[in-house]
Order: structure tokens, then sequence, then C-alpha cells
């Protein structure tokens, strides 16, 4: 039986282990045919959302393989509009609307507010933090 997954991470995507092995657990998960319907990034995981990461050519770019494994595998990629806004991670809507020069989010992740975080739990069979 399959099941339905939902990730709560809380790690940056550099200077944490969390992110990294949440990424590998959401892999994990999949190649064992279950599901991974919404990660949630929140509190320093919204870092991971921030496409203007640039790590070093011989480092995984977990900013990247996050993108790829949502088009890939079409689980939902929310970012704690709270958070991203309190660590500088924008997409071009609050961009516009704050003012702001530049947007560093983009799709597939989507900023959106704890309710998502919920509902997550509530639809999903596990929630699993990192």
């Amino acid at each position: 039986m399959a099941l339905n997954f939902a990730l709560l991470v809380t790690g940056a995507p550099y200077g944490s282990e969390a992110s990294s092995q949440a990424y590998q657990f959401a892999c994990q998960v999949i190649a064992r045919g279950h599901n991974v319907q919404k990660v949630f990034f929140y509190q320093e995981g919204v870092f991971n959302a921030n496409h203007l990461t640039a790590p070093a050519s011989d480092e995984h770019n977990l900013v990247t393989a996050w993108r790829q494994l949502a088009e890939q595998y079409g689980c939902e990629l929310d970012v704690c509009v709270a958070a991203a806004l309190r660590r500088g991670v924008v997409d071009a809507d609050e961009a516009v609307e704050l003012a702001l020069p530049a947007a560093n989010v983009s799709a597939p992740f989507l900023l959106s507010g704890l309710g998502q975080l919920a509902e997550a739990a509530l639809g999903a069979d596990r929630l699993v933090q990192f």
C-alpha cells in the first residue's frame, strides 16, 4: 500500500544536514513506491527556495534538486511566507507589493501560510520533520 508523505524542512540547504536528509528521504520514499505530496519549508528551511543560491561546482545544488524533484514527481513545494519575508526570500508578487528591487523565489516553490502545513498534515499518512 502506497503512503502519502508530507515533509517539514526547517534547515537551510547549507550549514545544516536537515535539508539534505529531507531530500534523500523524499527520494527513497518515492523509490519505494510512496508519494511525497508536499514539502513545507519553514524557519531556516525557507532558504531552500532561494534560486540565487550558487554553491561551488563540486557541491550538490539542493535548491535545483528540490525543483527537479517537484517537477518530476509532482510534489508541492510550499514556503512559509512570514518566515521567508523575514529572511529576504521573496517571490515576484511580494517584491512588487513591498516595493523591493528583486525577487529570488520562482516556481515550483510557492509562498504560502501555515494553513498549508496544517492541511498537508491532515491529508498525509505521515508528516516527517527535518
